[in-house]
């Protein structure tokens, strides 16, 4: 089987040399182990942290060893009660065509007749993301206006659509014309500031006559630094990502806007989270999210890259705003 590894830590953005493909045994199986085909991997923006060596909240990926994410696979093998041969689950694993693991590192999928790749976006990490940062710290109310940076991705597309369903009014901040027609024509969104042709701040303010009382927070840099003075009082800003930061090189700085002043004076919450700080509440999103989406009330995208060697191109892809909606990598068929 094929495996890909972590061939160094780069310096501002990753290439096709970050990343190495090596050739390993398929691993064998234990009598309490299941042997598993992947079928989709998961590429997410935050593993471009995850290169580096700096102190996070999660650990770093190790130079010469797997890089690991959110997988689906198949049980091809196994012996144990929990899992049988054709079912298909979902776990954090190493990139690589064959995993072997316990039935306690995984879940097993029912997606409700969806395609089992929901699993990886809007049902799947993505839409939790959105889900927590959107209800529990962004808080939307009716008639309030809501601004989602990065709009067109796999949680700010999914974020929007949520603060609507509590009748708030949604723009979405994206980097093309196909996108800006993508969040208003399909998911309904109010209205669409596209950074790469026009002034994000004289849009916004355009846009949004009466200010921003929630702020989606995806990509930090100068977009934001547009955003910081249109907050209204009391406005909520769920730090979800700086993407925009991600690729910087060691010798370059993320410097902007100082907001300590001004969230003083209009009473501003910003607060950073990450999808695990709610994991006692999963059951309940899960369930929200998946009759949203079984009444077709809640849209989402995909954007599949078909075959193992395509995983460095799709994670790469993610910075240059390539994808809309979720970015995955199908692997492999699963057996009927």
């Amino acid at each position: 089987m094929r495996q890909i590894i972590l061939k160094g830590r780069p310096d501002g953005m990753p290439s096709l040399d970050t990343f190495q493909f090596i050739n390993e045994d398929v691993p064998d199986r234990n009598q309490d182990e299941v042997l598993l085909k992947t079928l989709y991997l998961s590429v997410d923006p935050y593993m471009r942290g995850r290169m580096s060596d700096e102190p996070s909240y999660v650990k770093p990926f190790e130079v010469g060893k797997p890089l690991n994410g959110r997988i689906i696979a198949q049980v091809i093998e196994s012996k144990v009660d929990k899992l049988k041969e054709g079912d298909i689950v979902t776990g954090i694993f190493p990139w690589q065509e064959y995993i072997v693991a316990f039935p306690n590192e995984l879940r097993r999928l029912d997606v409700h007749e969806l395609p089992i790749s929901s699993a990886l976006g809007v049902l799947g990490t993505p839409g939790l993301t959105a889900y927590f940062g959107m209800y529990h710290i962004g808080e939307p109310k009716e008639g309030e206006t809501v601004v989602v940076s990065s709009a067109a991705g796999a949680v700010g597309s999914i974020a929007g659509q949520l603060a609507q369903k509590r009748g708030a009014r949604v723009v979405g901040i994206v980097g093309s014309r196909t996108k800006a027609d993508y969040i208003i024509e399909t998911l309904g969104f109010d209205d669409a500031v596209n950074y790469k042709n026009e002034d994000v701040g004289k849009g916004l303010k355009t846009k949004c006559p009466d200010g921003i009382d929630v702020y989606f927070e995806n990509v930090g840099g100068e977009i934001s630094d547009d955003v910081w003075p249109l907050l209204n009082t009391f406005a909520r800003v769920p730090l979800c990502g700086a993407i925009s930061a991600y690729n910087l090189a060691s010798d370059e700085e993320d410097i902007g806007t100082r907001v300590q002043w001004p969230f003083l004076k209009a009473r501003i919450k910003m607060q950073g989270f990450i999808v695990g700080d709610y994991s006692e509440h999963f059951s309940d999103a899960y369930k929200e999210l998946t009759q949203l989406v079984k009444k077709d009330e809640l849209h989402f995208e995909e954007t599949i890259l078909e075959g193992f060697d395509r995983v460095p191109e799709a994670f790469i892809g993610l910075f240059s705003g390539d994808n809309i909606g979720k970015q995955l990598v199908k692997v492999a068929e699963p057996d009927k």
